[in-house]
C-alpha cells in the first residue's frame, strides 16, 4: 500500500531550481536511503515530505491518518524539563490515563463514595484495560531500551535546557523514537553518536514497523537499514529496489545503458540531418527544383525536431582535488604514551594507559562518547598534560590536524582569508585551488561562518593538502562529507606517505583504511593490531572473559555474615513488608465480599492470589 506519494513536485530557492516535476512513491514498511551529493536537495524534499514546506508545483499526499516525525530542529521545552522528563511526553497520553486511575483509587478507597462504588470501578476498569493495551506497564522499560541504545543514560537527569546542540539531537531523536511515528524522516541521524550508539540504531531502525526515509552518508549504516534508495542528482531522482551497495552497481550499469542510448541516438541524429542536407542539395540541382524532394527533407526535419531528445549522462563528475603529500619523514617513534592518567571534571577518563605509534602506522582510537578519545587526541598535540604518566612525541614529527569543530570561532572572515592565513599563496593561486575543493567564483568570498558543515570540511581539507606535515591527526574527519567526498578522502590517505591518527564512528572508513586500533573502555585502553571488525570482535571475547572470571570469583567468596544489628534492621524491614501485605490482602477480601460484578470479582482474587505468595515468600525470608 502507498504511504506517500510525491507527483510533478518543483521546487526553488533564490532562483535556483532545487528539483523539478519529479514523482516518486514510498510504500508502508519500505526503508529507504536518500542520498546525493551535499546541496543537491535532500534535505529540502524532507522538509516538504514532513510537510514543512510547501513544494512550488505539484503535490504530496499522504495516507489518511498518517502520523510523521521529523527533527528538523531542536525542539523547544520549558526550562525546567529534565532530559528524561521530556523523554516521558512521548507517553503524554498514557500518562493521563494513569493520573486519572490513581484520582479513581483515591476515590474507590473514600467511604464516602460507597454509593457510587460500581460506577467508579467500571470507570477504573476500562482506563485499566486501556492503559494496559496502549503499553502504560512499559513506559519505563522502553524509555530505558532507547537511553541505553543512543548511551545517553547520564543525560536523563541533567536539565534539557542546558544540554549542548548535539546532546538535544540526541535526546530529540531519541524522543521520536518513543513515538514510533508511521512515518519516520531521519536527516543524518548518526551524525552525533558514537560507534555503539550507531550499531544499536542500525539494528532498530531494522525492525522499525513503520515506513522509514532517511538521509545518511554512512555506507555501513545504509546497507544494513534500507531496502531501497532514492538517489537525488541534477534536479532529478532515480528510484533502486536495493541497498547502498548494490544501488552502486545498478547505478553504473543505467548509466552505461544510458550513455550507449545516447550515443545510439547521436549517430540516428547525424545521420538525419546528412540525409536531410543532401535530400535539399539533389533538390536544387534540379531544373526546376524538385518539390518532392523538398518535401520529403522538411518532413525529415519535422521527425527530427518531434523526437524526444537524449541528455548526456555524465559518467565523470567534478570531484574534491585532494591528494595529501607528507612533507620530509618523521623518525621511526612518532607518538609514545607511557602510563598515562587522566581525569576531567572530576571524572577519571583511563588509568596507566601505554600507547606507541610508528612511523606510517594508520592508528584509530576508539569509543563511547565522553570516554576521552578527543582529550587523548589533546594531550598528544600539546594542547593538554597529563595528570599522571609520560606522553613523549618523536624526532622531526609535524603535525596537521583536523578538528571536527574547525572554525567555529571565526565569524567574520571569508573563504579566501582564512585559506590564505595558514597557506602563502596569491589570491589568484587560492582561488585555483579552492576550486579545486568546489569552491567557485564568489564563493571564495563567502563568510566562513556561512559555510555548511561539509563545505567547513573541505576548506580545511585545502589548508592541510598546503601544509608541512608528516603526522595527520583526524577527530571526526567524515563528519558532514557527503559519500563522494568520503571516499575521495580514503582515496587520498591511502596515497599519504606519513602516519594518521584518527577518531571516527565511520565503520567503512575504519575498516578501508587502519590496521591498528586502540579502543577506550572501562577507564582503560586496550590495543589491537587489525582494523575495527577484528578490534569489536576480541573487545566481546574480552568482555566475556572479563564477565566469566568475575563470576567465577563470586562463587569462591564465602557470604559475608550480617552483624547482629544489620540482622535486626533486616527483620524488621521485613516485618513491617509483611505488616503491610496483610492489609491490602484483608481489604481485598473485604472488597470480594461486597462485589458482585464477576469480571471485576475474577480480577480482585487474582490480586490476592498474588499477594498471598508475595506474603509466603517474605515469610520464607524472615525464618530463613
Amino acid at each position: 500500500m502507498i504511504a506517500c506519494s510525491v507527483n510533478g513536485v518543483s521546487k526553488m530557492y533564490g532562483g535556483s531550481v532545487i528539483f523539478e516535476h519529479i514523482s516518486i512513491e514510498i510504500h508502508d514498511q519500505e526503508r529507504v536511503g536518500l542520498v546525493g551529493r551535499n546541496g543537491s536537495g535532500k534535505t529540502t524534499l524532507l522538509k516538504l515530505l514532513s510537510g514543512e514546506e510547501t513544494p512550488d508545483h505539484g503535490q504530496i499526499h499522504w495516507r489518511k491518518g498518517s502520523q510523521i516525525g521529523y527533527l528538523a530542529q531542536i525542539p523547544d521545552f520549558p526550562k525546567e524539563l529534565t532530559a528524561k522528563e521530556v523523554l516521558k511526553t512521548a507517553f503524554s497520553t498514557l500518562l493521563q490515563i494513569e493520573e486519572r486511575m490513581k484520582e479513581l483509587e483515591v476515590h474507590m478507597s473514600d467511604p464516602a463514595n460507597s454509593e457510587r462504588l460500581e460506577k467508579l470501578i467500571l470507570d477504573y476498569g476500562q482506563l485499566q484495560d486501556e492503559f494496559m493495551l496502549e503499553g502504560g506497564y512499559e513506559i519505563e522499560a522502553n524509555i530505558d531500551k532507547i537511553i541505553h541504545g543512543l548511551q545517553i543514560l547520564h543525560l536523563q537527569e541533567k536539565p534539557f535546557a542546558s544540554l549542548s546542540g548535539g546532546e538535544k539531537t540526541k535526546v530529540g531523536l531519541a524522543l521520536m523514537l518513543l513515538q514510533k511515528p508511521d512515518f519516520l524522516i531521519l536527516d543524518e541521524p548518526t551524525n552525533h553518536l558514537d560507534l555503539m550508539a550507531v550499531e544499536w540504531l542500525g539494528h532498530f531502525l531494522k525492525n522499525y514497523s513503520g515506513t522509514i526515509v532517511v538521509v545518511s552518508h554512512d555506507r555501513y549504516f545504509l546497507d544494513e537499514v534500507v531496502n531501497k534508495i532514492l538517489d537525488l542528482e541534477d534536479g532529478e531522482i532515480q528510484s533502486y529496489p536495493t541497498n547502498f551497495s548494490d544501488y552502486i552497481v545498478k547505478k553504473e550499469e543505467r548509466l552505461l545503458q544510458e550513455f550507449h542510448a545516447y550515443e545510439e541516438q547521436q549517430k540516428k541524429i547525424k545521420k538525419m540531418k546528412e540525409a536531410i542536407k543532401r535530400l535539399r542539395e539533389w533538390a536544387n540541382r534540379a531544373n526546376p527544383p524538385n518539390e518532392g524532394l523538398h518535401k520529403r527533407a522538411r518532413n525529415m526535419e519535422r521527425a527530427l525536431e518531434r523526437m524526444e531528445k537524449l541528455n548526456r549522462p555524465v559518467l565523470n563528475r567534478k570531484k574534491m582535488n585532494l591528494d595529501m603529500d607528507s612533507s620530509d619523514r618523521s623518525g621511526k617513534d612518532v607518538i609514545s604514551l607511557k602510563e598515562v592518567s587522566k581525569t576531567f571534571g572530576g571524572q577519571l577518563l583511563f588509568n596507566h594507559v601505554n600507547l606507541q605509534i610508528s612511523y606510517q602506522d594508520r592508528t584509530a582510537i576508539i569509543g563511547e562518547n565522553g570516554t576521552g578519545k578527543s582529550t587523548l587526541i589533546k594531550m598528544i598535540l600539546g594542547q593538554m598534560e597529563a595528570d599522571a604518566g609520560e606522553v613523549k612525541i618523536g624526532s622531526s614529527v609535524k603535525f596537521g590536524y583536523l578538528s571536527q569543530h574547525i572554525f567555529s570561532d571565526i565569524a567574520d572572515e571569508t573563504v579566501m582569508d582564512v585559506f590564505r592565513n595558514e597557506v602563502r599563496v596569491t589570491e589568484g593561486e587560492a582561488r585555483q585551488i579552492l576550486a579545486g575543493f568546489l569552491f567557485y567564483g564568489h564563493m571564495v568570498f563567502r563568510k566562513v561562518s556561512q559555510l555548511s558543515g561539509g563545505e567547513r570540511m573541505r576548506l580545511r581539507l585545502a589548508q592541510l593538502m598546503y601544509q608541512d606535515t608528516n603526522v595527520l591527526v583526524l577527530d571526526e574527519p567524515t563528519n558532514h562529507l557527503d559519500i563522494e567526498s568520503r571516499e575521495v578522502l580514503e582515496d587520498s590517505l591511502e596515497k599519504y606517505k606519513g602516519t594518521i591518527l584518527a577518531v571516527s564512528h565511520d565503520r567503512y572508513f575504519l575498516n578501508k583504511l587502519f590496521d591498528k586500533v586502540y579502543w577506550i573502555e572501562s577507564q582503560e585502553v586496550h590495543g589491537f593490531d587489525g582494523n575495527y571488525q577484528w578490534a569489536k570482535q576480541k573487545m566481546i571475547e574480552k568482555r566475556s572473559h572479563l564477565q566469566q572470571v568475575a563470576i567465577e570469583k563470586e562463587k569462591t567468596v564465602p557470604p559475608r555474615q550480617k552483624s547482629p544489628k544489620q540482622k535486626d534492621i533486616r527483620v524488621n524491614n521485613l516485618e513491617e513488608v509483611l505488616e503491610e501485605v496483610e492489609k491490602k490482602i484483608s481489604g481485598l477480601e473485604e472488597r470480594l465480599a461486597e462485589v458482585e460484578d464477576l469480571e471485576l470479582l475474577q480480577q480482585l482474587f487474582a490480586e490476592k492470589e498474588k499477594l498471598e505468595q508475595q506474603w509466603e515468600e517474605l515469610y520464607e525470608q524472615l525464618i530463613g
